[in-house]
C-alpha cells in the first residue's frame, strides 16, 4: 500500500508540474493525506479538487470529461468553487488529455435501438420523478430549448414563445390534426388545442410523462381535443395535417434517421407540414461529443443517445421523402435555457437531494451546467427544421418567413 501511494504521489507531482508549466490552470489538487498540488500560478485557486482516496488518482490523471465526471458523481472527489469555474476547469483539464474517438462506440449503438431498448432508455432518463423535474423546469414542465425572442424573457415566457414559434412555423390552423412525437408533459399539444384550435395526439414512452399529461388534459377538460398515448412512434397509424417532434430524434440513432423520417412522412397528410426540433453534433462526421463528454452522457444521463450532424439529418430527411423548407439554429437559446435550468437546480439543491440519492443529484448538477458550456462554445448545436413532403408544388410554399413572426400569438 505504501509503495502504491508513493507511485501515485510521484506520478501526480510530475503531471501537475507539466500542467503548471504548459497551461497554468487555476486549480489545486488536494489529497486525502493533506498534500496538495497546484496546476497553475495564482494567489487563490478558482477550483479545488479534493481526492478522497487513491481510487481517484487514475481518473484525475486521465482528465477527460467522462473520467472527471465519473470521479465526481461516484464521490471519489469533491470540488470547491463556483459551478461556472468548475465547468471551465473541467474543460481546461480535458483539453490536456488525448482526444479519443467515439466512432467504435457509435457503431455498437447502431444495433441497440429496438422498441424495447428505446423504451428502457427513455424511462431511465425521464422517469426520475415528476417532482424532480418540477423543481427546475418552468411551470408547464417544458423540457427542451426555450425561445428568447428578445433575450431578456424569463424561462416560462421563453418556453411559451418556443411553443408558439413552432406552431406558427407549421402554420397550424383551427380544426387541423396534430401529432406530437415525444410530447413530454403535454405543453405543446395543450397550446395547440387551446390557442390554435387543433385536434391533437401526443405520444411518449415515459410513464411519468403519460400520467402527468393525461391528468392535466382531463383537468383542463380537453379530452375531446387531445389524446395522450404511451406509444412508440413506430406503432402510430393514420394521417395528420401536422407532425412535430421536439427533443426526441436524439434517441432514434444515426443509422435509423432515414427510417424515422420515412415514418414521419407516411403519417403526414399530402399537404401537411412537419417540424423536427433536435440537438445535433458539430462534428461533420457525427462523431461523439468531444473530450469524453459524450461517453459521460451515454453512461449516466442519456443511454443510447446519438447526435447527428445537421447535414446527416437533412440527408436522412430527404431520403425519407421530406423536403426541408426552413432551418433555424437555436444554439444561443439553448445555452441560456440550460443556464436558467442550472440556476434553478442550484437554488433548489436541498429539496432535490431529498428526492434522489447523492450520485443522481451530482449527475444532473454537472450535466446541466456542462451542457450550458457545450452549447455556448459550439461543442453541440440545435436546429428546428420545417419540412413538407418532397415534390410539393412551389406555388404552395410561402414567399418569405414573415408569416412566422407576424403570426405569433401573444
Amino acid at each position: 500500500m505504501k509503495e502504491m501511494l508513493m507511485f501515485w504521489e510521484k506520478k501526480l507531482a510530475s503531471w501537475a508540474d507539466n500542467l503548471r508549466t504548459q497551461t497554468n490552470i487555476p486549480a489545486r489538487i488536494s489529497l486525502w493525506n493533506g498534500q496538495s498540488h497546484d496546476l497553475g500560478i495564482f494567489e487563490t485557486p478558482a477550483v479545488t479538487l479534493h481526492a478522497k482516496s487513491m481510487a481517484a488518482m487514475p481518473l484525475l490523471l486521465s482528465p477527460g470529461l467522462d473520467t472527471l465526471g465519473e470521479a465526481y458523481v461516484d464521490g471519489k472527489i469533491d470540488i470547491d468553487g463556483s459551478l461556472t469555474d468548475i465547468i471551465d476547469i473541467g474543460y481546461a483539464l480535458a483539453r490536456t488529455s488525448p482526444e479519443t474517438s467515439g466512432k467504435l462506440r457509435r457503431v455498437a449503438d447502431y444495433f441497440t435501438h429496438s422498441k424495447a431498448s428505446d423504451k428502457q432508455a427513455i424511462q431511465y432518463h425521464y422517469d426520475v420523478s415528476n417532482e424532480f423535474y418540477k423543481l427546475w423546469l418552468d411551470r408547464r414542465m417544458v423540457y427542451s430549448c426555450a425561445y428568447f425572442e428578445n433575450g431578456d424573457e424569463d424561462l416560462a415566457t421563453a418556453q411559451q414563445k418556443k411553443i408558439d414559434h413552432i406552431l406558427t412555423k407549421i402554420q397550424l390552423q383551427p380544426g387541423q390534426t396534430l401529432l406530437d412525437i415525444g410530447c413530454g408533459w403535454g405543453a405543446l399539444v395543450i397550446s395547440a388545442a387551446c390557442k390554435f384550435g387543433a385536434r391533437c395526439v401526443g405520444i411518449t414512452l415515459s410513464k411519468n410523462q403519460f400520467d402527468w399529461a393525461t391528468e392535466l388534459v382531463k383537468a383542463m377538460d380537453l379530452t375531446d381535443r387531445i389524446e395522450i398515448r404511451l406509444q412508440d412512434y413506430r406503432n402510430v397509424t393514420g394521417r395528420f395535417d401536422r407532425v412535430t417532434s421536439v427533443g426526441m430524434f436524439e434517441h432514434v440513432g444515426c443509422s435509423n434517421l432515414a427510417e424515422y423520417f420515412t415514418r414521419v412522412q407516411s403519417l403526414l397528410a399530402e399537404d401537411g407540414i412537419a417540424m423536427n426540433h433536435g440537438i445535433t453534433s458539430t462534428s461533420a462526421n457525427s462523431d461523439e461529443t468531444g473530450y469524453g463528454g459524450g461517453a459521460f452522457i451515454d453512461k449516466y444521463v442519456f443511454p443510447d443517445g446519438e447526435l447527428p450532424h445537421l447535414s446527416l439529418a437533412l440527408n436522412a430527411m430527404q431520403e425519407g421523402g421530406l423536403e426541408a423548407l426552413d432551418v433555424e439554429n437555436l444554439r444561443r437559446h439553448y445555452a441560456r435555457t440550460l443556464r436558467l435550468w442550472s440556476a434553478n437546480y442550484e437554488a433548489n439543491a436541498a429539496q432535490l437531494r431529498e428526492l434522489v440519492d447523492e450520485q443522481k443529484f451530482r449527475i444532473w448538477r454537472i450535466y446541466l451546467a456542462g451542457c450550458a458550456y457545450a452549447f455556448e462554445n459550439d461543442d453541440v448545436a440545435i436546429y428546428q427544421i420545417v419540412a413538407r413532403k418532397a415534390g410539393t408544388r412551389a406555388s404552395k410554399l410561402p414567399w418569405s418567413r414573415r408569416y412566422i413572426y407576424d403570426g405569433h400569438c401573444g
